[in-house]
C-alpha cells in the first residue's frame, strides 16, 4: 500500500511530536514555575453573541508549572474573575443595536472560578538560558471545572426573563502566550485563552421563546492577562554519585 507525501509527513510529525511529549530531554533544565497573573475576563452568549472589549471585568490568577521536556509544560492554575454581558452593547450592521437585542433588553451580570489543569508547547528552548534574549510563544490546551454565579435581567420581558443562579461545569481552555525571561528567576508572560462551556446556562437564556434565544449555541468565557513568575531550579544528581555518596564530600 502506498502512502502519500502528505500522509508520509503527518505520521512523521506525529511521531516527532509525541517524542518531544513523553521523552524528558537528557540536556533539559528541571525547573519549575510560581506565579501570579492579572487580566480580564470575558463572556460570549445569548447576551453577547461576539466577544467585545467593553465586557472585560477584573480578573485575577495563579499558577505552577513544571516542565515535561524541553518544549512542554504542564500547567495547573485557579482562576477567578466577574463577568458582564448587555444587549445594548451589540453592534448591528448599521452601527446601532439589533432589533432582537433592542426589544429584549437583557443583560448578565456575576462571576466564575475555575481550576484547570493544561499542556503549554513552547515554540522556542525557553529553558537555555544563555542566551542574552529569552523568550518563546506557546500555545496551551487543557481541561478545567467552573463555578459560575450569575444573574441575568429583562428591563422589557421581565417575568422568566429575570433569573439568577449557579452552574458546575467542565470547560475546555485553550490559546496562546508569549513567555520572557526578566532576570534567571523572574519571568514575565502575556496570555490569551478562550474557554469552550459545555453548556448554555451561562447567561440562564436556553429555555427561552427560540425566537428571542439562540438554543444551538453553547457559552463561553475567556481570561486574558499579564503574569509574574518565579522559576525554581533542580540540578539533577548523576547516577554514579547517587550510588558513592563519598565522591560529593
Amino acid at each position: 500500500m502506498k502512502i502519500s507525501a502528505f500522509h508520509g509527513a503527518l505520521l512523521a510529525c506525529t511521531i516527532q511530536a509525541g517524542s518531544a511529549f513523553f521523552c524528558v530531554s537528557a540536556q533539559a533544565q528541571n525547573t519549575s514555575e510560581l506565579g501570579f497573573g492579572l487580566g480580564a475576563t470575558n463572556y460570549k452568549g445569548d447576551v453577547s453573541p461576539q466577544y467585545q472589549l467593553q465586557n472585560n471585568r477584573p480578573a485575577l490568577t495563579v499558577f505552577y508549572r513544571k516542565d515535561v521536556s524541553v518544549p512542554v509544560t504542564l500547567r495547573g492554575a485557579f482562576t477567578g474573575g466577574l463577568l458582564r454581558a448587555d444587549d445594548g452593547n451589540v453592534s448591528g450592521a448599521n452601527g446601532g443595536v439589533p432589533p432582537l437585542q433592542n426589544f429584549r433588553q437583557a443583560n448578565t451580570k456575576g462571576s466564575v472560578l475555575e481550576a484547570s489543569v493544561a499542556l503549554e508547547y513552547n515554540f522556542l528552548d525557553y529553558h537555555y538560558r544563555t542566551d542574552k534574549l529569552h523568550f518563546t510563544p506557546y500555545l496551551f490546551i487543557g481541561l478545567a471545572g467552573f463555578y459560575a454565579n450569575t444573574r441575568t435581567e429583562s428591563t422589557t420581558l421581565g417575568g422568566t426573563y429575570n433569573q439568577r443562579g449557579s452552574i458546575l461545569g467542565v470547560a475546555v481552555p485553550m490559546g496562546v502566550g508569549f513567555k520572557y525571561a526578566l532576570s534567571e528567576h523572574f519571568n514575565l508572560g502575556l496570555e490569551f485563552g478562550a474557554r469552550k462551556a459545555f453548556t448554555d446556562q451561562l447567561d440562564h437564556l436556553s429555555e427561552q421563546d427560540p425566537f428571542l434565544v439562540n438554543r444551538h449555541d453553547q457559552d463561553w468565557y475567556y481570561y486574558n492577562g499579564l503574569s509574574l513568575s518565579y522559576t525554581f531550579y533542580k540540578i539533577p544528581c548523576p547516577d554514579q554519585y547517587k550510588k558513592n555518596k563519598t565522591l560529593l564530600k
